[in-house]
């Protein structure tokens, strides 16, 4: 089975063109994405056929679970898709199914490659029923540590807090999956630790549902900056640094958000096991 290894900002993805094979795709994720064993990688990312859009994506987590979108995964996506011929991006961009809808991907270019895109990421949801969660600006403690809340899905589920605490001594890998397991999110949670460090940048750390702290997150930058312009934190731009990159998140407080970050293909193999 031939993949590709993808990164957007660090948070990698093995791509395999699935539209005409078939697998146990949760338990290849599993497998493929252990970093000793494996591949390595944060998940699987599936290239599929589509009856709305120009392509499907379909993507698992580095546990097997089912997430329904990614935003650094759908940039390397259509890098993927594009330069291998598979689609054409119109004029708008090339159009992508997920499971949080469709999303449309503009790509940027140095040259001939593609280096990044520009993706219109949907808007945001507030209403607590639909992230899911079961209550709202919560004043949470965890381990010790006072972590109010804000909930933000981007079609998936996001838990972001502003902590004073740098956010590279804090302690994600023992706070991160308790939250992620709250009994408060009934579909679990990624989680997004926030500093503030001047008007129009931030920077973050991002505990992922299903794959653990992964170096950059997407549809987590997108949460991070809707909850900081609500919240008063930034204006409608604003750059998020996390630990693999920074992304660009332009969001006016109406209608979609905009997201604009690097995509990069590492190599390609074939998968025996």
């Amino acid at each position: 089975m031939q993949f590709t290894k993808m990164e957007g900002a660090g948070n990698d993805y093995v791509y395999i063109d699935a539209r005409s094979q078939q697998a146990d795709w949760p338990e290849l994720s599993r497998r493929m994405s252990d970093r000793h064993f494996g591949v390595g990688s944060d998940g699987l990312i599936l290239i599929a056929d589509s009856d709305v859009a120009d392509l499907r994506m379909v993507m698992f987590n580095a546990d097997g679970s089912q997430g329904e979108m990614c935003g650094n995964g759908i940039r390397c996506f259509a890098k993927y898709a594009i330069e291998r011929d598979i689609a054409a991006p119109s004029d708008d961009g090339l159009t992508v199914e997920t499971l949080a809808g469709i999303r449309t991907v503009v790509p940027t270019y140095d040259g001939p490659r593609i280096t990044g895109a520009r993706v219109a990421m949907g808007a945001p949801i507030l209403a607590p029923a639909e992230v899911p969660v079961t209550v709202l600006a919560y004043p949470f403690t965890m381990d010790g540590f006072d972590l109010p809340l804000s909930f933000v899905s981007m079609g998936n589920p996001h838990a972001v807090t502003f902590i004073e605490q740098a956010v590279a001594g804090f302690p994600l890998h023992t706070v991160g999956p308790k939250v992620e397991h709250h009994p408060m999110f009934p579909r679990r949670v990624n989680f997004e630790i926030v500093n503030v460090d001047a008007p129009g940048k931030l920077t973050a750390r991002v505990w992922e549902r299903g794959s653990g702290e992964t170096l950059a997150c997407g549809t987590g930058a997108c949460a991070i900056a809707v909850a900081a312009r609500l919240s008063g934190h930034c204006g409608d731009e604003v750059d998020i640094t996390l630990p693999g990159g920074t992304l660009r998140i332009q969001w006016d407080g109406m209608g979609e958000v905009m997201m604009e970050g690097p995509a990069t293909e590492v190599f390609t193999g074939e998968w025996a096991a």
